[in-house]
């Protein structure tokens, strides 16, 4: 069972992720692609990660990945184990991130995590924010971003078995 759960920011769609990972009864690990911030320098991303990390149960393993998506996964999906990525969105700006794109790197860990994901055993929880249904942004970067982060939700929501929109708390199935 693969699943994309879509929502905006602060819309309960990390929590529906959470409680549909404890509810599945299996060994559950988290991967967080935040990258880990020096507190000093981004305090409020810092205390975004402390605000997740109080909300995991304490018995779950956590896996940091900012970049190799497709690699963490692969090693970490096994029959009988749930794996909750949180979150696609953040994923996509440390692969977009920065001065100056590496093009060929996030052709690389797109294509890689487009490929695995299919294959992997057990369960597969995959959150992200939906950003394309505002305007268009004004700078490049920005509008960079909305295109791939929606074709990468296109192309992911083929891939899952159930697709799971949240606003206000309120999960609507797509598919």
């Amino acid at each position: 069972m693969r699943e994309l759960i879509l929502g905006g920011a602060r819309s309960g769609k990390s929590r529906l992720a959470e409680e549909r990972a404890e509810s599945s009864g299996l060994e559950v690990i988290y991967i967080a692609t935040a990258a880990p911030r020096d507190s000093a320098i981004d305090p409020e991303m810092a205390e975004r990660i402390r605000h997740h990390q109080q909300q995991r149960p304490s018995h779950w393993q956590t896996i940091e990945e900012p970049i190799r998506l497709a690699e963490r996964l692969s090693e970490s999906a096994a029959k009988g184990r749930t794996l909750l990525v949180d979150c696609l969105t953040l994923w996509l700006s440390n692969l977009l991130g920065g001065d100056e794109i590496d093009e060929a790197l996030f052709e690389h860990e797109r294509s890689a995590l487009l490929r695995v994901l299919p294959e992997l055993s057990g369960e597969i929880i995959l959150v992200s924010n939906e950003v394309g249904q505002g305007i268009v942004p004004m700078g490049k970067l920005t509008r960079k971003f909305c295109d791939e982060s929606g074709r990468l939700h296109q192309d992911i929501a083929k891939i899952c078995d159930q697709v799971t929109f949240v606003t206000a708390g309120l999960p609507m199935k797509l598919k």
